[in-house]
């Protein structure tokens, strides 16, 4: 009777705690706002405009889910089907269509759903003073969320609550039996003896919970072994605070203007201080000070570049102890990873923006994309090689249109996802 009763009350607490584990790791909701900033910023913003896409804000109220679904899986699917609005969408993007994304369901749902959100906070950020807010049915799904977060709250208080009341009904059924049997006390033993103790006794359950947590253990090491080397969002600190936003975004100077290098070699380089003094001889502060980045001002930033040059802005003298700006690389391709910029910007076509992400909005730089060579494939096996009025492949063009006639032909075609194109 008394074994009888406490593995009973041991079994259900066990069956509750594995229910508890398992609806956790089951239902979870993917993070949307983590999910877009990881894989989709790179290309499109919401409700600032367009990078490399097109700005997604009220994609919702244009296409449903369904559609989206298919779109993001496999863009190319959709075009080929002839749907109307997919079809726009590719022409208005330079015949460029989107990469497929290695998503789940649930994953671009709650994508989806964060766009929803957004799209609505920068419709009230756009209305005036006392007018809707437009919160909408976003805002029914966003106060679900909360309400969601709070139910798992109350369930597992309602679980720590019943995990102490079964275990005084245990005590006291323990202490019933032995009163009423004429049984000694048990002795009493240290927290880790008593644990111990309990595990000897009750090998299954032990051998239940290792093989969860190495399950768990497991998972978690896989996930973080596959994300090594990824500096997705490395912001580091430079010695001069140059903000892209101003000189590419506010003034629109050109990329290749400092990275001469990106159309003529392997790397675009880094421009050095006497390139910034074409336009800093005379400019030696910002107009409007709210231009600034925080903590900066700008005649101390522009003085930086004086004093490495050793330059008297007062009498325009060059001194005799240039020293160099000692930047801090950014983006860093492993050592067995060829790239060449000017292979991509010059005869690819591709604009700065499709890797580097939104430069022009930026302050100071930080990595926008994964840069994996997953990342580069799917890139390859999606993006239309720029034959037509690109002379660097006049020679292939007529051969390239007979093994593809009619069809767009892909970087894939030429080469671009073999292993030696990238590792030799």
């Amino acid at each position: 009777m008394r074994n009888h009763i406490i593995h009973r009350s041991l079994r259900i607490l066990t069956a509750i705690l594995l229910l508890v584990f398992i609806s956790q790791t089951s239902f979870a909701q993917p993070d949307g706002a983590a999910l877009f900033g990881g894989n989709c910023t790179s290309c499109h913003t919401i409700g600032k405009g367009k990078v490399v896409g097109p700005d997604l804000k009220d994609l919702p109220s244009r296409r449903k889910i369904d559609w989206v679904l298919k779109w993001v899986k496999n863009s190319s699917a959709v075009i080929a089907s002839g749907d109307a609005y997919a079809v726009q969408l590719f022409k208005d993007n330079n015949n460029t269509p989107m990469p497929a994304q290695n998503l789940k369901d649930d994953e671009i749902t709650a994508i989806y759903n964060y766009i929803k959100d957004e799209s609505a906070k920068a419709g009230a950020v756009a209305k005036t003073p006392g007018g809707s807010t437009g919160g909408g049915e976003g805002g029914t799904e966003k106060g679900g969320g909360g309400m969601s977060k709070g139910i798992w709250a109350l369930a597992g208080l309602i679980l720590f609550i019943l995990v102490l009341v079964l275990g005084k009904v245990i005590s006291g059924l323990k202490k019933v039996i032995r009163v009423k049997e004429g049984l000694p006390e048990p002795i009493k033993r240290s927290f880790f003896g008593g644990i111990w103790f309990w595990m000897r006794n009750h090998k299954k359950i032990v051998a239940v919970i290792l093989i969860i947590f190495f399950v768990w253990s497991n998972v978690q090491g896989w996930n973080t072994l596959w994300n090594l080397g990824i500096s997705q969002g490395y912001h580091p600190d430079q010695p001069i605070n140059f903000s892209h936003k101003i000189h590419a975004g506010d003034n629109g100077i050109n990329c290749v203007y400092c990275h001469s290098g990106a159309e003529k070699s392997k790397v675009a380089g880094i421009p050095t201080a006497n390139v910034c003094m074409n336009c800093h001889k005379f400019i030696q502060e910002l107009k409007d000070p709210k231009d600034e980045l925080p903590g900066t001002t700008s005649k101390e930033e522009i003085g930086k570049i004086y004093k490495a040059l050793d330059y008297d802005p007062a009498t325009g003298v060059y001194g005799n102890n240039p020293k160099p700006i000692q930047w801090t690389r950014v983006h860093v391709l492993q050592d067995f990873v060829y790239f060449n910029h000017s292979q991509h910007i010059k005869v690819g076509k591709l604009q700065c923006q499709t890797c580097h992400g939104p430069v022009e909005t930026m302050g100071t730089v930080e990595q926008f994309s994964k840069l994996t060579m997953g990342w580069c494939i799917d890139c390859h096996l999606a993006t239309p090689v720029q034959v037509e009025g690109n002379h660097y492949y006049d020679k292939l063009k007529n051969y390239l249109n007979t093994i593809h006639p009619g069809d767009t032909i892909k970087v894939k075609d030429i080469g671009g996802t073999e292993c030696a194109r990238c590792h030799y």
